[in-house]
């Protein structure tokens, strides 16, 4: 899982040299950016004076004085506007790297300026990089079948940027990227290639050497005991060891004692047919994409063992599922009673990520109701509700004690700083009584039976089954043993141009949850 090698450069003269060591310039900014870099700017000015579209839409221009012989211009258009963010610079680089690796290029210099004097942009450097890291990545099942090489061939990117303390950003930025680059291979391969033993095997091997802990469950007797919602969900892969469920436990501890403790639960289905209640009509396509949660907790997990963090401890499970159809597989209707011991009507089974994550939960908050200072998170491609309601951004609900922390508050700012926006949604006593018990021999109602996109707050009642389902709701602010508890619902955002089949995988939340505990 090679990345490019990032240099951040502090001499720009060398650097653009026609014999420097780079074959390529990449200019990314707004008009008029580069106008105090001479050779750049007079190429800039000879394209607009033969062409009205010249420095204005992305361009390769033939440049004898600069590396390689070629400038490729990325214009970000206005950065200005009311809705401009520094997304404008990692869409920007995005395309100009990969217009550079289509030239030919191997080893590009990538330069930005013309950040806006607005704190917004504060960050505005290394989501530039981001962006052209992002726009160079190749699905993982294409680099094995035509290698590494041949899909990313891209060894070297220079970056220049005026900003301060730039050798540290570029550093942090190859931490982030190891992390997206785990979530995006992990959460957007095919259900074969990334089955749950694969998913397993696949953190074994991105985790070896490094300072977090790899633990795999995959005694099927233990998983049905510990974990029987989740087993629910996988009963019907029982029949097909290659789909056989597993729980990936990561762990990473500092050095010294940590001022504060993350848990995660992370929602890996591998493939999400809906079982009985079958996903019909073609919405079944895409949905080997439903383990995005699961790869992105394991690409954070990824970045923080890069980081090493000394006053951080994180814990994560990722449940690896896979919701098959089959003669037994569970259906609406049953009771079933959780790790927490709370019993579970089945309302609908393409409602399973909750019932997964929910076992998941139960564990993390039995440890951490045993440490000071715990934040306890989940992550999941949950519904199709989430994308309807904001488009392709992330959605943070906090219960009343992570609100009393400002963690979603906390998301959404970083997230509009390092270009991994959230919205943020509120958990209501109406999603709490959407989940009562309807009778008298269950605890709680997992789902109706309509599309969350076709039901009232689908994106928010979810989180109150969760809470009560795993035993989060005894730990709220009526109680002695109060646990910050925040659902992260990536529906939207975890794939981009709302595409489920075909689109890249964007690797969301991994950025803001760095930006967000660790800066």
């Amino acid at each position: 899982m090679a990345i490019p090698r990032l240099e951040a450069v502090t001499n720009l003269d060398t650097a653009l040299s026609s014999s420097g060591p780079y074959d390529a310039v990449i200019a990314v900014g707004p008009k008029g950016a580069f106008d105090a870099i001479h050779p750049i700017a007079t190429l800039l000015a000879q394209a607009a004076a033969i062409d009205k579209q010249g420095g204005t839409q992305l361009a390769l221009y033939p440049a004898p004085e600069l590396a390689g012989q070629r400038l490729i211009f990325s214009p970000t258009g206005p950065v200005t506007r009311d809705q401009d963010d520094a997304r404008c610079f990692a869409d920007a680089a995005g395309a100009g790297a990969q217009r550079a690796r289509d030239a030919g290029s191997t080893r590009p210099l990538l330069i930005v300026a013309g950040f806006p004097a607005d704190p917004l942009f504060e960050h505005g450097a290394e989501v530039c990089l981001l962006g052209a890291l992002h726009g160079l990545w190749q699905p993982l099942e294409a680099r094995e079948a035509h290698g590494e090489d041949n899909m990313e061939p891209v060894e070297t990117i220079g970056f220049a940027a005026p900003v301060e303390r730039l050798e540290e950003k570029v550093a942090f930025v190859k931490a982030l990227e190891l992390g997206r680059r785990l979530s995006r291979d992990m959460g957007g391969s095919e259900p074969e290639r990334m089955s749950p033993p694969r998913m397993a095997e696949f953190c074994l091997e991105a985790f070896a050497g490094t300072k977090v802990s790899v633990e795999v469950l995959d005694d099927i007797e233990l998983i049905q005991r510990d974990y029987p919602l989740l087993s629910a969900v996988a009963r019907a892969s029982f029949s097909v060891p290659r789909h056989h469920p597993r729980i990936v436990r990561l762990r990473y501890e500092p050095n010294a004692k940590p001022t504060q403790t993350l848990f995660f639960a992370g929602k890996g289905l591998s493939y999400d047919t809906g079982g009985a209640d079958i996903k019909a009509g073609g919405h079944m396509a895409g949905m080997s994409r439903d383990k995005g949660g699961g790869a992105s907790v394991a690409g954070f997990m990824r970045t923080i063992a890069e980081l090493a963090p000394d006053n951080l401890a994180v814990v994560a499970e990722i449940g690896c599922v896979r919701n098959s159809i089959g003669a037994d597989c569970f259906v609406s209707d049953e009771i079933i009673t959780s790790h927490a011991g709370c019993r579970v009507r089945i309302g609908n089974t393409d409602a399973e990520g909750r019932l997964v994550l929910a076992d998941l939960l139960s564990h993390l908050r039995e440890e951490a109701a045993r440490c000071e200072n715990a934040r306890v998170l989940s992550v999941a491609t949950l519904t199709g509700h989430s994308g309807r309601a904001v488009g392709e951004y992330s959605i943070a609900l906090d219960n009343r004690p992570a609100r009393d922390l400002g963690i979603s508050e906390t998301l959404s700012r970083v997230g509009d700083l390092w270009g991994d926006a959230f919205d943020i949604s509120r958990l209501r006593r109406e999603d709490w009584a959407f989940v009562r018990p309807r009778t008298t021999a269950d605890d709680i109602l997992s789902c109706n039976n309509a599309p969350s996109t076709m039901t009232s707050r689908g994106h928010q009642f979810p989180m109150a089954f969760l809470a009560i389902a795993s035993g989060l709701d005894r730990h709220g602010a009526d109680s002695d043993g109060a646990l910050p508890y925040t659902h992260i619902d990536i529906g939207g955002s975890f794939v981009g141009d709302g595409d489920w089949q075909h689109g890249k995988p964007t690797a969301a939340p991994v950025v803001a949850l760095v930006a967000a505990f660790l800066k």
